[in-house]
């Protein structure tokens, strides 16, 4: 018996030492915070269980959604098409990018530009035409391209999640733990694309405020936001807005009237954070298929907060039933719309029951 014991214990040894040693990742230590109690303004409700579902079971993965002039609702989707939902809840093509279409934000002149995990950020005309406009930055090409928003004089802010991970291995980039991520602006005038800030763990959605004055950027494994200063005395310097968040942040809006709406894909696990201290640890499970590595909790939830930081509101869907899996949340007028990875519908709920006390 202590024999075959014995033998157990050497080859899950050697099994281990294999995993550590065919890693793709090199992982690094990081400790995280405790996690905050759902309670108070963050405490479980039904929320989102209430919200009006678009297209459902006719598309798949919604990763982010915008709405044009016109009400129409546009999503991209897993299979790299971009459609738009009509008045009437039929689903139509708008385009196909070729790659992942996540972040979308329509500009002034009705143009639809879209950060595209693949293909880099683009702008797709009325007629569904695609354009690149930046493939790289500083000598760098992008990744991991997740997130945009506009400001009013044009310029465009939009982030590469990993200069080193692309999309399909977004769970390397967590467990290697190394900051791969950037903010950039792209300016349309001179076709120059600039790197704001970068060493950022997985930056992934990005907003501006109000007036226009800082923009803030999601530390997707980091549990936090940075804000960054585009105008006054602290122009172009970095801090935390928010920190230790329940979950995970992925992307986040401005209404540009003092409230940011926050989608937290899945709540903190308390088994990864314990993990997080074990670089060694990380580098087996990476090694794991797939289907053994962590994966997101079943859950809907999203946060809005006001320009300092705080939680207004949390809007929760517990059981994940209704929506789950939200990456992307957008008020257009009295309504606000969810995103969502890998789902096959998109909420819309009311902005005065997301807010009522």
């Amino acid at each position: 018996m202590l024999r075959t014991l014995g033998w157990l214990l050497a080859g899950l040894t050697l099994l281990l030492v294999l995993l550590v040693v065919l890693s793709p990742v090199s992982s690094v230590a990081w400790q995280a915070p405790p996690a905050p109690p759902l309670d108070g303004v963050l405490a479980p409700n039904a929320r989102l269980a209430t919200a009006e579902l678009l297209a459902q079971g006719r598309i798949s993965g919604p990763e982010d959604v915008d709405v044009d002039a016109g009400g129409r609702v546009y999503a991209g989707l897993a299979d790299g098409r971009i459609v738009r939902v009509l008045a009437d809840g039929s689903v139509e093509e708008f385009a196909n990018t070729g790659g992942r279409p996540l972040g979308l934000e329509f500009d002034a002149g009705g143009r639809l530009i879209v950060a595209d995990a693949w293909k880099g950020l683009l702008s797709v005309s009325s007629g569904g035409q695609v354009t690149v406009l930046a493939n790289t930055a500083g000598g760098v090409p992008f990744g991991f391209t997740d997130d945009v928003d506009i400001a009013k004089n044009g310029v465009i802010y939009f982030t590469d999640a990993s200069s080193k991970w692309h999309q399909p291995d977004y769970e390397l980039d967590l467990l290697e733990s190394r900051p791969y991520g950037r903010l950039l602006a792209y300016y349309p005038d001179s076709g120059e694309t600039r790197v704001l800030l970068d060493g950022l763990h997985f930056a992934n959605g990005v907003a501006l405020s109000s007036n226009e004055d800082f923009v803030l950027v999601n530390e997707t494994w980091r549990y936090r936001i940075v804000r960054y200063w585009l105008s006054g005395p602290r122009m172009g310097q970095h801090e935390v807005f928010a920190d230790n968040l329940p979950g995970f942040p992925d992307g986040i809006s401005g209404n540009r009237n003092g409230v940011f709406w926050v989608a937290l894909p899945s709540p903190r696990k308390a088994d990864l954070d314990a993990l997080h201290a074990w670089p060694l640890a990380k580098q087996a499970v990476a090694a794991l298929p797939q289907f053994l590595r962590p994966k997101a909790v079943r859950y809907g939830l999203v946060l809005a907060l006001d320009e300092n930081g705080q939680v207004l509101a949390s809007l929760h869907d517990a059981s994940g039933e209704h929506l789950r899996e939200i990456t992307s949340v957008e008020q257009a007028g009295e309504w606000i719309y969810f995103g969502s990875l890998t789902n096959d519908r998109i909420g819309r709920l009311k902005v005065s029951e997301a807010l009522a006390k």
